[in-house]
């Protein structure tokens, strides 16, 4: 197995992942479904929290015990924690200010490039995470500032060179839409080719570098956004993903307990032949999905980056069809849809 879940705990552990799973696809839909959700959750929300680590950080300067002792202050503190949640949560407000038309920006042809680039900032938080496990120790291990017990070695390259294939691979970046009903940003290009290379990579990473958190965010947390993608917000994905990390990042900051040291905590095996097979998976995903898009791009002789390569493929319709600009189908007299022409 790859994680410690079994035991007198393994009841609560799996309690506390279906907890999560649930609760970020739940929290999702508030928060893309209302604009009053997506703003208390990715505006109020944060700025809230920010004035909250901000005292913390003042109070553990001045030697306060109630912060020397804060949870977030003792086992969150490393730099990877707080770039991600700020970058995911800008990511957030971006995808908002796109699918709400808010603002010159956000009606301006060239900020369709934006996903692509907070995303691809994400990933690059990530890789050099990975590349500083290696740095620091190769062959052997070393503890980060939040007490957790890491490998260095060829698991963490390879890894991170699959994050930088893994940002080669979005396409289509200008291909942004919003959805009929203004509750989604649509990425329609970016189909479950990518999405399957990002899981694999992303769920590597978690596993890499954070073995005490990846039972939740390198399995909960992909699956809430892919699950959501595949049934019933086709197109959506990125958004969901965004969402759904910027929600957890919050709420592991300021109740770090739960991943880190109740009955719901699980460790993974933390073994270095195991990350390596893992790694493996994810570097080759990724080289395949790369493979496959450029494939498509010369047989369609387009630019991937600046034009869409998936049209004409499922994912790729079912999310153009949900587009506010698209066509309705036509209707049979008994309100029944009239089949599309082949």
């Amino acid at each position: 197995m790859l994680f410690q879940v079994y035991g007198e705990n393994a009841l609560y552990q799996w309690l506390g992942w279906a907890m999560v799973f649930i609760g970020l696809i739940l929290i999702n839909e508030v928060a893309r479904r209302s604009k009053i959700g997506g703003t208390v959750c990715f505006i109020g929300v944060p700025l809230a929290l920010t004035a909250y680590f901000v005292a913390i950080y003042v109070g553990a300067g001045m030697g306060a015990d109630w912060a020397l002792e804060n949870p977030t202050y003792l086992h969150m503190n490393s730099w990877f924690h707080y770039a991600k949640l700020y970058a995911a949560t800008i990511g957030c407000i971006g995808f908002m200010a796109l699918k709400y038309r808010w603002g010159k920006i956000g009606k301006s042809h060239w900020f369709k490039c934006f996903p692509f680039v907070i995303v691809a900032i994400n990933i690059l938080i990530a890789v050099v995470s990975d590349f500083e496990s290696a740095i620091r120790a190769w062959g052997t291990t070393w503890v980060s500032s939040e007490g957790v017990t890491l490998y260095g070695g060829w698991h963490n390259v390879f890894n991170g060179v699959a994050g930088l294939i893994n940002i080669a691979c979005m396409t289509g970046w200008f291909g942004i839409y919003v959805s009929k009903k203004k509750q989604d940003m649509l990425w329609p290009d970016m189909t479950w080719v990518f999405i399957l290379a990002y899981d694999l990579w992303n769920f590597c990473y978690t596993y890499n570098c954070l073995p005490t958190h990846s039972f939740y965010c390198g399995l909960a947390l992909l699956l809430a956004p892919t699950v959501a993608a595949m049934f019933w917000n086709k197109g959506g994905w990125i958004q969901n993903r965004a969402f759904t990390l910027a929600i957890w990042c919050m709420f592991a900051q300021v109740f770090p307990a739960f991943q880190d040291y109740s009955v719901f905590s699980v460790q993974s095996v933390n073994n270095p032949n195991v990350n390596l097979a893992v790694s493996v998976i994810a570097l080759v995903a990724n080289v395949a999905a790369f493979a496959y898009i450029m494939y498509r791009a010369r047989k369609l002789k387009v630019n991937p980056y600046l034009n869409e390569v998936f049209v004409g493929t499922r994912d790729y319709e079912e999310a153009m069809a949900r587009r506010e600009d698209a066509p309705e189908l036509p209707r049979s007299p008994k309100g029944d849809e009239a089949p599309q022409a082949a």
